[in-house]
């Protein structure tokens, strides 16, 4: 049971108030949490005032759940009160109400929303509590009581006025069973910043691998790592484990499950060329041990540096070495996006190489030092290269191919891209291939319907759309989708601006100031200029790979539109764009990334462009160009922004139950 006390109204009045202090105390410390004074000063506070509220309002039929855990970053509902009418969410505090501490209730709601399954059809109405003044309702009542509700502030004393006014406003309606609530499931999928937290704190969460009911996939795939590893050390081999998915998955899950989990006491470290996510996510885990009291900052920056390397500084490190690095186990995140020989030997502005071989061909020469096992689990995703000089599949098939040392395990899927049917080394395993995606929260359908419109195929993309509620909307006018996306993202969930690399004309449209600092755009928070929901500036594809956004607002740039029916990539070289056909397929992942970053809603803005009448006409913002995306984006389904409006205060996700 997730809560550390429940009980109904009768019993809550019954009970001796130090009693439910010292089974929440009990409770507290059989969690592995140190109690404190304060602690319990604020749980005897709370108590106190639920006693009165519910004793005022005639709750004793009501069930009251105390210090609900939520999984995302250990957080808990200070209370949950189950009405014959509704769903509270209370959060206490001791100083007067804040907007912040309103949108800690407001997402604690939404949580219960989005992933208890108890809490489908009955209304939720995030409550804080905070200081002493009574109870003022609102002036406007809600006219309709279903999902999350606006939060409510009132102190202490005002509560039981509060209880009893849900109950004369708001309507009867499915009967609330507070033994079934408490006992229905709850399936979390936490961001990918909380996933690694977590994990990082605890050594591995159960819990995150069974999240949400359609996670089977994602439990079978952690499982088959865990097999492999244990079979090469059993075996004293060196294998390398591919684990490929469709965007939003959960590859990046899994890898940072293998590495913080069981195997991280043989020494392990997840290794991506994707800077951004090692800035976000070192600041992220740096952040959290200090605020735990595992170490100072210096021995958490340490300790996270040596968990999440950046893979070219790894290999080029380890390149002219004889030694055995101290990781036995690394997880070679985006995988195909290992650099080719010619790409390793070129090196940067800044250093030159010390690399002769490709990514692929130094990874296994490193690794393949050790004496006993060793294992590379590299993970592989499907449609994202979106550079020059990606090995792809292919080139880690050929060096397997040519060092006996090695080993290897993928699925049927994964086969294909290694390009080496029949290979003796290769075992295969289904569970290896992540076919499920995660990512978004209400639908699943997201990443079939991307894939269908950067192919063209409308009909397909259309279909798509017709079954499900589809989380894409389009808008022709930024205020309104600046506007949307703060609508949107309620409590603390977090908003962005998205825009590729290659859109060099946004800036013309106003949005084409690009993100300073990635860890503060994803970490901070508004009124913080610096953090994305401040929507004044844009990270692209390179900033967000691997990353997430609650909802996502994506300005649709000049470098891919429609044009005679089909889609065309361009650069824009000097003054005028010119038709990329070389980097074609770069620029439609590019797109694909872009429109797979958001867990809720993306709003995707096309401008309007350059009217061709008007004197003063741009070429390089062609309003027709423009047109023809807007227009392509709704025949496939698409929603306008200006028709839309969110679901019965947004509905469950689909795939709860």
């Amino acid at each position: 049971m997730r809560a550390w006390l429940s009980c109904t109204g009768f019993e809550l009045l019954a009970r001796d108030p130090a009693d439910i202090v010292g089974r929440l105390a009990a409770a507290q410390q059989a969690r592995g949490y140190p109690g404190s004074p304060d602690q319990d000063f604020a749980w005897r506070g709370q108590v106190a005032a639920l006693r009165q509220a519910v004793a005022h309002a005639g709750g004793a039929a009501w069930t009251v759940a105390l210090e609900y855990d939520l999984l995302r970053l250990e957080k808990r509902v200070d209370a949950v009160l189950l009405t014959d009418r509704a769903i509270l969410a209370l959060e206490f505090k001791t100083a007067a109400a804040t907007p912040a501490a309103l949108a800690e209730a407001e997402d604690y709601a939404l949580d219960l929303r989005d992933f208890h399954a108890g809490s489908r059809h009955h209304p939720i109405l995030p409550v804080l509590v905070a200081g002493e003044d009574g109870f003022h309702p609102p002036a406007q009542p809600p006219l309709f009581w279903d999902g999350v509700l606006q939060p409510l502030a009132c102190g202490a004393a005002g509560l039981g006025d509060l209880l009893a006014w849900v109950q004369s406003t708001a309507p009867v309606g499915s009967a609330l069973d507070g033994a079934a609530w408490l006992a229905a499931p709850y399936r979390p999928v936490p961001t990918i910043v909380e996933a690694a937290t977590l994990l990082y704190a605890r050594n591995g969460v159960a819990q995150i691998a069974s999240a949400r009911a359609d996670a089977a996939n994602l439990t079978r795939t952690a499982a088959a790592i865990s097999s492999a590893v244990a079979l090469a050390r059993q075996e004293k081999a060196k294998t390398v484990v591919f684990v490929t998915g469709i965007p939003g998955a959960g590859k990046t899950l899994c890898g940072l499950n293998a590495i913080f989990g069981a195997a991280k006491q043989d020494g392990a470290a997840f290794l991506t060329g994707n800077a951004p996510l090692i800035a976000v996510l070192r600041a992220a885990l740096v952040q959290d041990a200090v605020l735990r009291g595992e170490c100072g900052r210096a021995e958490a920056e340490r300790r996270v540096k040596a968990a999440l390397q950046n893979v070219h500084r790894f290999l080029e490190d380890n390149a002219e070495a004889t030694t055995a690095p101290p990781e036995r186990m690394i997880v070679f995140d985006e995988a195909q996006r290992a650099w080719d020989a010619a790409k390793a030997r070129l090196g940067t502005r800044n250093r030159p190489s010390r690399l002769s071989m490709s990514e692929p061909g130094h990874t296994l020469d490193i690794m393949g030092r050790h004496e006993g096992w060793a294992v590379v689990v590299a993970l592989i995703g499907q449609g994202q290269e979106i550079n020059t000089g990606e090995a792809g599949l292919a080139e880690w098939g050929r060096v397997i191919q040519a060092d006996p040392r090695w080993r290897a395990v993928a699925a049927p899927r994964g086969q294909q891209g290694l390009d080496v049917p029949g290979a003796g080394w290769l075992a295969l395993d289904p569970a290896l291939d992540l076919v499920t995606p995660i990512r978004s929260i209400r639908e699943t359908a997201g990443a079939a319907w991307v894939d269908a419109v950067l192919r063209g195929a409308v009909a397909e993309a259309r279909d798509l759309a017709a079954g499900c509620t589809l989380p894409f909307l389009v808008t022709r006018d930024l205020p309104a989708m600046r506007a949307a996306l703060r609508g949107l993202a309620r409590g603390q969930r977090r908003a962005g601006l998205l825009a590729s690399a290659g859109a060099k004309r946004l800036r013309a449209e106003g949005l084409g100031v690009q993100l300073e600092d990635v860890a503060d755009w994803f970490l901070r928070r508004w009124p913080d200029v610096r953090g994305s929901d401040a929507l004044e500036t844009i990270a692209t594809e390179y900033d967000c790979q691997g990353l997430e956004l609650d909802v996502a607002g994506l300005a649709w740039g000049g470098d891919f539109i429609r044009r005679a029916d089909t889609w065309q990539a361009r650069n824009f070289v000097g003054a005028a764009w010119q038709r990329a056909e070389k980097d074609a397929t770069f620029i439609r992942n590019t797109y694909r990334v872009l429109l797979t970053r958001a867990r809720y809603e993306t709003i995707i803005w096309v401008p309007r462009g350059s009217p061709r009448a008007d004197p003063f006409h741009d070429p390089t913002r062609d309003s027709a160009e423009m047109d023809a995306v807007a227009e392509f984006l709704l025949a496939c389904g698409a929603r306008p922004l200006e028709a839309f409006a969110p679901p019965a205060q947004d509905a469950a996700p689909a795939l709860l139950l």
